[in-house]
């Protein structure tokens, strides 16, 4: 006896066939915190892990105010006329009132907001690591499966963020303002060494000198320190996500970049140990939300999260105490 298709069945033929909706439903889907949504969310994933992994994975981020939104906007819609289709996940700031996104790409990104070969989907960070939404990865994973074939993924810019998306994507795009000083000190920070190309955004009108000296500060000081790939020197652009400028050389540094890496075989090699780590962070968080669903280990932790703040347990002895009451029932 043939078994009906299910609603996760259906809903994954029609994502495989470029539905927009579907997509954007199934985001909703992975995003949820309900349990019932984790385990469709989990056979959704699986039922279109062969139509994955055929997009080029970009992470873009740069301090607040450089220009991503606007630059992503500009980026994306050249590369949509170009015959690509493109999906942007705008990591948010998570709103401590409702929960949602703050800063609204889709009115930052007019163009491929309407773009019909684009899709912007805007998430809230939900209070992760570095701004970085807990459930971007799966979402990659949907966009590709519908069929966009350039998924880039826009951060904060702040705290650790840079590192998480790093490790999920590709390259890493660092984007860094003309004359504002902080040339040397991204340096100093290390958010370099995450950075397989530098583009210095906002080389227009009067920043355009400002914006071709602070490029030859950033080539001098990558100098100084050396590539940490043998086969790739990031290379430091001036551009303008507002005019347009630099836009089809960002491209080209993209292509050269998965051509070498593709070469080398370090491509897939990438993705591979990507995903190996984030199999172990999906067990973190499974193993995580077992301990505080269960219900004795949820009384055990709130009366040895008291104890510890009145300062009469050690925080090792109340762990230990907590992993031995779960793993004896």
């Amino acid at each position: 006896m043939n078994r009906a298709p299910s609603d996760t069945d259906l809903l994954a033929t029609r994502i495989a066939a470029g539905d927009r909706t579907a997509l954007a439903r199934a985001i909703t889907l992975v995003e949820s915190t309900r349990s019932d949504h984790r385990t469709a969310a989990t056979a959704l994933l699986d039922m279109l892990a062969e139509r994955t992994g055929r997009s080029i994975r970009i992470g873009m981020t740069g301090v607040p105010g450089v220009g991503k939104s606007t630059l992503i906007d500009g980026f994306g819609t050249m590369l949509t006329a170009l015959g690509h289709r493109v999906a942007v996940l705008a990591v948010d700031p998570t709103s401590v009132r409702s929960g949602g996104a703050i800063l609204g790409d889709k009115t930052r990104m007019a163009r491929l907001a309407t773009d019909p070969a684009a899709f912007v989907r805007p998430s809230p960070s939900s209070g992760t690591l570095g701004g970085v939404a807990a459930k971007t990865r799966e979402t990659m994973l949907l966009c590709e499966a519908a069929g966009f074939d350039v998924v880039i993924v826009e951060t904060v810019g702040v705290g650790q963020s840079e590192i998480t998306v790093a490790d999920m994507v590709d390259l890493f795009v660092l984007l860094m303002l003309p004359g504002a000083g902080d040339e040397l000190q991204g340096i100093k920070k290390g958010i370099v060494e995450v950075a397989d190309i530098i583009a210095v955004n906002k080389a227009d009108g009067e920043n355009a000198r400002r914006a071709r000296l602070a490029a030859a500060e950033l080539r001098a000081a990558l100098n100084i320190l050396g590539p940490r790939d043998p086969l790739w020197s990031p290379p430091v652009l001036t551009l303008s996500g507002q005019t347009g400028e630099g836009l089809a050389e960002l491209w080209s540094a993209i292509s050269r970049f998965c051509g070498v890496a593709e070469g080398a075989g370090t491509f897939a090699g990438r993705r591979a140990g990507q995903n190996v780590r984030w199999m172990w962070t999906m067990l973190d968080e499974a193993l995580r939300r077992a301990l505080l669903d269960h219900d004795g280990v949820a009384a055990a932790i709130a009366e040895g999260e008291a104890d510890i703040v009145r300062g009469i347990r050690a925080p090792t002895a109340v762990a230990q105490a907590i992993l031995q009451l779960f793993t004896a029932r």
